[in-house]
């Protein structure tokens, strides 16, 4: 498998400019690629209309060969395991269909006399030499769990993601995209939702070992990184045996999440190779944040990059893995938010409603009432409502949401924030209230689901882009669109109860875990890891807190060293918006640090059919 390829192209035939080292797709195409990851490409039989597969597909060629005959399928950019985008291009217009998930985004963004489209913002950003979005940032920095407020902007001002699953034309003229919403998860009771997720799962884990038989997987002891290792283990059957990379503290090989991973390993002896890495104190969070490239956006493991980064750099070296499957974001798509009280109510099933609330009381070790209340009051509240009070109620430091029944949980304002920060937020949250809702009349969980999912899918990207400076293709089955679909689309009677730990995967991979990683109720906790590594790297994060943010007039410095002192020495707090600002201000530090992508308009010979 080859490395992470990105994409793009322009609203109409050129000359156009294309990124340095880019090839266009095909001759009279302006769409172009860059790097030696999975293109196709099929074109009508006149000649006048192409079809192009842009991302990891699971499609056939005997599926794809007449797409450039026909009218698309509205679940093209899902209909098959992978993340990719599909791309009509004709003379008058091109049409991108985007994936419902988020895990393969495609961005715009206005060119000269036309549009100008691409898989990486920050390409878009140095082609239209496109400044920061501050508006952006403050979002990201101090309401990351309110993510509807970025709405489609990204880091850049100009520069937008395409909204998830639609297909938006893009007039040759420049004149407004045309948008539709083609992907809704609505309630499927055709089929058992745990066959529908073991198949989609399957099929997404079947895709990567057959592109690298030499896959590597995390095995970390948990059931999703164990279940997506499981599947490539039988996927790759007797051709090949599975490195299964389990990391753990130098000196440390007793721990619990150790033990289950050992049962996996030894239940799977026969097709799988188990590497145990110990990790030092040179792996521990919070070091060389600093250090990652620059990416479209920050990345998830920014903080824990030198933990990644020694772990992948050493799969390349001692494993000479190129792809790499992880679990994550199985933590995002199988969980059930809190909101699910609050449909339970609203549907009228009284008594799962009042023993979930119970459940969930008792696992929080909260009082049942309040959660009863706020249920009700949610089952009461629309979206659009909920955001028209968000606006009036951000900066409240008083106000800790965790675990509660909202539509939008706030955690406690950060007295470090500076005011101006707070009217940016107050002002994303009026243009999200204004903006019409494209999956309206969702039950309340499944619109909750949506929006994080769509936020863990394409921050994930993030993650592949510091993946790929260590020579590795990063892949999160568990984010690809079928998967997604497969689970949200589980009607209100069948989806698991909020307190509940993941008993849809546990149906779904019956018969091929352990049963006692199968019988799991919680997973290990880096807790202790992070505030070592705070502590560690308390000098090195102070001299960031006079850095960029700081000159976009968002943090007090002072205040932000007080709580970074305070943090390091273990007083309790939330630490949520700190890890927030210090990962986006290494991803500020990384922008600003490396080159722009170079364009160039040289003419190159196409490398594609």
């Amino acid at each position: 498998m080859e490395e992470q390829v990105i994409f793009g192209g322009f609203s109409s035939c050129g000359p156009w400019p294309r990124p340095k080292g880019a090839a266009p797709i095909a001759s009279g195409l302006a769409a172009w690629t860059l790097g030696d990851g999975p293109v196709r490409g099929v074109a009508s039989r006149d000649g006048r209309r192409r079809v192009l597969i842009l991302g990891w597909c699971g499609a056939s060629d005997v599926e794809t060969r007449h797409l450039a005959d026909r009218v698309l399928p509205d679940d093209i950019a899902w209909r098959w395991p992978g993340a990719y985008a599909v791309v009509e291009e004709t003379e008058d217009a091109v049409a991108v269909h985007t994936d419902p998930a988020s895990a393969r985004p495609v961005y715009v963004s206005a060119y000269e006399s036309g549009w100008a489209w691409c898989s990486s913002a920050r390409f878009l950003a140095s082609l239209t030499e496109a400044d920061l979005n501050t508006g952006r940032i403050a979002c990201s920095v101090l309401l990351p769990s309110v993510p509807t407020l970025a709405g489609t902007g990204t880091f850049f001002t100009g520069v937008e993601q395409l909204p998830p699953g639609s297909r938006t034309t893009l007039p040759s003229d420049g004149s407004s995209p045309r948008q539709t919403t083609l992907w809704r998860p609505d309630p499927d009771p055709a089929r058992p939702p745990f066959l529908r997720l073991r198949d989609a799962l399957t099929d997404a884990v079947a895709l990567r070992a057959a592109a690298d038989p030499d896959l590597s997987c995390d095995v970390s002891g948990g059931l999703d990184s164990t279940s997506v290792a499981v599947l490539a283990a039988n996927a790759l059957s007797q051709s090949h045996r599975l490195d299964a990379v389990t990391i753990h503290p130098e000196g440390d090989t007793f721990g619990a999440d150790l033990r289950y991973a050992f049962l996996t390993a030894d239940a799977y002896s026969g097709c799988v190779t188990h590497h145990l890495l110990p990790m030092t104190t040179e792996h521990l969070p919070y070091t060389r944040i600093t250090s990652v490239p620059a990416t479209d956006e920050p990345a998830p493991s920014t903080l824990t990059q030198a933990r990644l980064t020694g772990q992948l750099q050493w799969m390349r070296s001692q494993l000479g893995a190129r792809t790499h499957l992880t679990g994550d974001g199985g933590d995002s798509v199988l969980f059930q938010p809190p909101a699910h009280l609050a449909d339970l109510i609203r549907h009228r099933r009284w008594r799962r409603a009042a023993g979930e609330a119970f459940g969930w009381a008792r696992l929080r070790h909260q009082a049942v009432l309040p959660i009863l209340r706020d249920s009700v009051r949610m089952s009461r509240t629309s979206r659009h409502r909920a955001l028209a009070d968000l606006a009036r109620s951000i900066g409240d430091p008083g106000r800790d949401d965790h675990g509660k029944v909202r539509w939008f949980p706030l955690l406690p304002f950060p007295a470090w924030a500076e005011p101006a920060a707070r009217t940016l937020l107050a002002e994303a949250a009026e243009k999200a209230t204004a903006a019409p809702d494209a999956l309206p009349r969702l039950d309340a969980s499944v619109r909750v689901l949506v929006d994080e999912i769509r936020e863990i899918a394409r921050t994930a990207v993030a993650d592949a882009q510091l993946a790929e400076a260590s020579g590795i293709d990063l892949h999160n089955p568990f984010l690809d669109p079928p998967v997604v679909d497969a689970v949200l689309r589980t009607p209100l009677d069948q989806r698991p109860p909020v307190h509940t730990y993941k008993p849809l995967l546990v149906q779904a991979m019956s018969g091929l875990l352990p049963p006692a990683v199968a019988a799991r109720t919680t997973k290990g906790s880096f807790d202790a890891d992070h505030y070592a590594g705070l502590r560690a790297n308390l000098p090195a994060l102070m001299t960031l807190t006079d850095g960029h943010l700081a000159d976009l007039g968002l943090i007090n410095p002072a205040r932000f060293r007080q709580a970074l002192r305070e943090a390091a020495a273990g007083i309790p707090m939330p630490l949520a918006a700190i890890e927030q600002a210090l990962t986006v201000e290494a991803w500020l530090t990384a922008h600003h640090r490396s080159p722009a992508p170079a364009w160039t308009s040289a003419p190159v010979a196409s490398t594609h059919g």
